[in-house]
């Protein structure tokens, strides 16, 4: 497919309207918020961890048969919960960037969105106060290095919960089901995860299990920069951040994303010229709370939360948030994912 081409008088941009416009102000805004981590720092994930506790850590991710089981739910305070309390405030990963999920927005100033509305849910049980919150807007590639470097308490960043990072941090039990499709412009021909993507630039972002599936199966795509993981890295294919690739696809620079379906019914929702592709997801994935490999207290705590959060059926705080911010690009969802523990 050849490079289309651009509408003049809208900066380059397709679809480039309202809230595309404050997405990539809000980009922009993300170096502030967080102190930017080293985008190619070297320092492997995981990194630091003692050699016995990773070769435990890398026996259990190889009999991970269910990695969505959590700790049991506690109410109980501990270390970690402790160093919150004296604190006064839960510092929380989130994202800035990601329309209905974690965005800024642009007239008010505030961070918005379904998972934002979690954040507030854990520090008003820890704090007593949905506002005692220090939020840091952290790119995809760098989750699990804020939470290693202890930059964050929790992540709660459309994170999905799998075996390899379970190597290298601690996960809640789900609090929503998303899978992976495809994002292209409405009049392409690529038609989904499929063959039609032989020879397509895809963009997917770093970290993210939508390039570790096009590692698995890439269908011919080109989905690797030169120089990937490098200093010399041109972050066009793989990117830092999801919205990246959205701003990839409106240039022309690539001609199809792969993502979270949750993630891309929010971009479809901010420019009209693009739409997910293929009737159903191509994965099943969940999503929950990350928090450091260890922080038991805090982990049993967090899914203590979620229990009160999916309580009430229809009138449950998971579903209002739902209403308010998924349900018109995800329809039809009428319940919350059900929790999973460990046993043993």
């Amino acid at each position: 497919m050849s490079r289309r081409k651009v509408r003049p008088g809208r900066g380059g941009l397709r679809g480039w309207g309202g809230v595309a416009g404050m997405a990539v102000a809000c980009a922009v805004t993300a170096a502030v918020t967080l102190l930017p981590l080293a985008h190619h720092s070297g320092r492997t994930a995981g990194a630091g961890t003692s050699g016995g506790v990773a070769t435990a850590d890398r026996a259990r991710a190889e009999a991970c048969t269910e990695p969505e089981a959590s700790l049991p739910a506690s109410g109980a305070d501990g270390p970690n919960i402790d160093r919150i309390k004296e604190r006064g405030k839960l510092i929380a990963g989130v994202d800035q960037n990601s329309f209905r999920w974690g965005y800024r927005n642009p007239e008010s100033g505030g961070l918005e969105g379904f998972d934002i509305d979690l954040v507030r849910a854990i520090a008003d049980d820890l704090l007593g106060d949905p506002d005692a919150v220090i939020f840091r807007a952290i790119p995809t590639n760098q989750r699990i290095a804020a939470l290693e470097n202890d930059r964050v308490d929790v992540v709660v960043r459309t994170m999905t919960i799998n075996c390899k990072r379970l190597e290298q941090v601690s996960f809640s039990t789900a609090y929503f089901r998303a899978g992976q499709q495809v994002l292209a412009p409405k009049d392409s021909p690529i038609t989904g995860y499929d063959s039609s993507l032989k020879g397509k630039r895809v963009c997917s972002a770093e970290g993210s299990t939508a390039y570790e599936a096009l590692e698995r199966k890439s269908f011919g795509a080109l989905y690797k920069d030169d120089f990937d993981g490098t200093e010399r890295d041109p972050d066009r294919l793989t990117v830092p951040n999801q919205l990246d690739c959205l701003v990839r696809l409106q240039l022309g620079e690539v001609d199809a994303v792969v993502t979270d379906n949750a993630l891309a019914a929010g971009q479809a929702a901010q420019d009209p010229a693009v739409e997910l592709k293929g009737t159903e997801p191509f994965t099943t994935e969940f999503y929950g709370v990350a928090a450091k490999k260890g922080a038991d207290d805090l982990v049993a705590r967090v899914n203590q939360v979620l229990v009160d959060y999916r309580a009430g059926g229809e009138d449950s705080a998971w579903m209002r948030s739902y209403e308010k911010w998924l349900a018109t690009g995800l329809p039809g969802i009428t319940a919350p994912p059900a929790p999973k523990y460990r046993t043993g």
